[in-house]
């Protein structure tokens, strides 16, 4: 039995992305998903999945105030391999630094920072809120399946900072909001989204189908 760990520390949609990857878990059979605050559950898992919703020095805050779970993530992921999924500010986490109103540290897994949008269009009004298509810039297992592009399928994005990234290689998809802005990002066993699979139905179950079937 594989388990999939949705980590709870006060700062995700959590309900919506259980039931997410438990349906695309039922279809493939011999996973089980669980939401813990728990280090030592997070230490058992075969997949981590970090979740993120509101400002980043907040949730920066809430992961490090749960006892050991920073720690324990560093462990599993970047010495362990285990396939990780970031979500939305669960994903600008693995920046070396949020600068929203201030500075606060990330987990720095992803070289970069998260910084404003700011639309070349000053119409567009931020946050970026809806549903747009997304560019891939670098192929990965986690698009397989997945139609890209202007005619493509769509994602739901809510947010008024975006990850730029200093390696282009760990850049892996983009979506236009009167400019680039960052979609995806990833490397080695590490895969973050903007968006929320969860709310972004067929893109996003195929992506977290995907993630469930990921061997990196």
């Amino acid at each position: 039995m594989s388990l999939v760990t949705i980590i709870d520390y006060g700062a995700g949609n959590l309900h919506s992305a259980a039931k997410a990857f438990e349906r695309m878990a039922d279809g493939l059979g011999g996973i089980t998903v669980e939401v813990t605050a728990d280090p030592e559950r997070v230490r058992r898992a075969d997949r981590i999945m970090l979740p993120g919703v509101g400002a980043f020095a907040d949730c920066k805050a809430g992961l490090d105030a749960v006892t050991g779970m920073a720690e324990v993530l560093t462990e599993r992921v970047i010495r362990g391999g285990v396939p990780f999924l970031g979500v939305c500010v669960g994903m600008q986490l693995l920046a070396s630094e949020g600068r929203e109103k201030t500075i606060t540290p990330g987990l720095g897994w992803i070289p970069g920072a998260v910084v404003p949008i700011t639309p070349a269009d000053p119409a567009l009004k931020v946050p970026h809120m809806g549903w747009n298509t997304i560019a891939i810039t670098r192929p990965h297992a986690l698009f397989d399946g997945i139609t890209a592009g202007p005619d493509g399928l769509h994602a739901y994005f809510v947010h008024s900072y975006h990850l730029v990234t200093e390696s282009p290689d760990t850049l892996l998809a983009t979506t236009d909001y009167g400019g680039p802005l960052t979609a995806c990002v990833g490397r080695d066993n590490i895969f973050g989204t903007q968006f929320h699979p969860e709310k972004s139905q067929a893109l996003g179950l195929k992506l977290i189908e995907n993630f469930l079937r990921w061997t990196p």
